[in-house]
């Protein structure tokens, strides 16, 4: 009863990261008119003092020893923070640039690339369906390069971006708060050295006479970090193929809001593009839950194998070793329990580390 109240509950959190993450196309608009890179900078600003309450509050901080004592692991996180930086940077050009529907591409195609590197940067092996999937992505790019009359860069841009931060975050293995905690502190002088050059400009917008502007603008560090905070608490509690899943409902709220809401237009060869990336995407997570489905029978069945041999030893067992056959056993439970209730296994769909914008 509790597994399962604790899973209805990850499944709340999931739907609250994703669908914060989805609409947040609704909130970059209500900056204007401050610039992309200046709504960044406080992005990052903001950010830094979330996060430092949320560490405050949790008393978490040796990871930041440990940090400062790995310069490798030091270089990564900066390398992590320029490539995300790219990336919500971008996304919020785009959508305050009319190009909604062509940024939620970018995390449609996201897993597809993310695969694509994986073959290509760590050498994974690729099964038929994977392939099938990743081909069909890239005949999609060709006929939506067609349809705009240009490859569909901003969609390209944002997806290698985010690909090549999770390959970085895969090698860094660190928590969500404390490595965006470490991206923005590494980001926070220049962010905030950018911020007060541009009030010497004299081309600030924060310091307008309206003052929810400047509410507004500060609001960009609860935008940032509450989707995360959801998105920590949902993963763990429900499977990562769950979650796997639940990561195409920011795209799909970010294509209905750009076709719906912002009217951005939509000619029959952006339809046809679009349509293949979700046939590949309906492949790619077919082929997730069946090799997911597979791995767990597999363990059912070493499982049970375990405990009747463990049965079959314990019946043919001399007297005299009664209590030995006995510990014998209860191991044999012991693993076969272990089996049944293992998480899991994820699926190849990519889960992003951190929100898509």
């Amino acid at each position: 009863m509790k597994a399962q109240t604790e899973q209805r509950t990850g499944l709340l959190y999931g739907f609250g990261a994703y669908g914060m993450w989805g609409l947040v196309p609704l909130f970059w608009p209500l900056l204007k008119p401050s610039g992309a890179v200046e709504i960044l900078a406080h992005r990052m600003v903001w950010s830094l003092a979330v996060v430092g309450v949320a560490l405050l509050a949790m008393r978490r901080w040796g990871w930041i020893r440990e940090l400062l004592r790995r310069p490798r692991k030091l270089a990564l996180t900066a390398l992590a923070a320029s490539v995300i930086s790219v990336n919500w940077g971008l996304y919020i050009w785009a959508v305050n640039n009319g190009a909604v529907v062509e940024a939620s591409l970018g995390y449609f195609i996201n897993p597809l690339v993310t695969i694509a590197i994986g073959v290509l940067v760590l050498g994974e092996r690729l099964r038929r369906a994977q392939w099938a999937a990743v081909g069909i992505g890239v005949a999609a790019v060709l006929v939506l390069a067609v349809g705009y009359g240009r490859p569909p860069w901003i969609s390209l841009v944002l997806a290698f971006s985010f690909a090549a931060y999770g390959l970085i975050k895969k090698k860094l293995n660190m928590g969500g708060v404390e490595s965006l905690a470490a991206e923005t502190a590494l980001l926070f002088l220049p962010a905030l050295g950018y911020l007060l050059w541009l009030g010497a400009q004299g081309r600030s917008t924060f310091a307008l006479d309206d003052p929810g502007h400047a509410w507004l603008l500060a609001a960009t560090g609860l935008v940032t970090a509450i989707p995360l905070i959801c998105f920590g608490a949902a993963a763990i509690r429900v499977p990562l193929s769950t979650l796997g899943l639940l990561q195409y409902l920011a795209p799909v709220f970010q294509f209905g809001l750009g076709v719906v809401y912002f009217h951005e237009a939509m000619p029959p060869e952006r339809w046809a593009g679009f349509s293949l990336v979700w046939v590949a995407l309906a492949l790619l997570t077919w082929d997730a839950l069946r090799t997911a489905r597979r791995s767990r029978a597999r363990l059912a069945e070493a499982g049970a194998s375990a405990a009747t041999a463990a049965a079959t030893a314990a019946a043919t067992a001399p007297a005299a070793g009664e209590a030995a056959v006995a510990a014998e056993v209860a191991g044999g439970a012991e693993v076969a329990g272990a089996v049944h209730g293992a998480p899991e296994p994820p699926p190849t769909v990519a889960t992003p580390a951190r929100e898509p914008a």
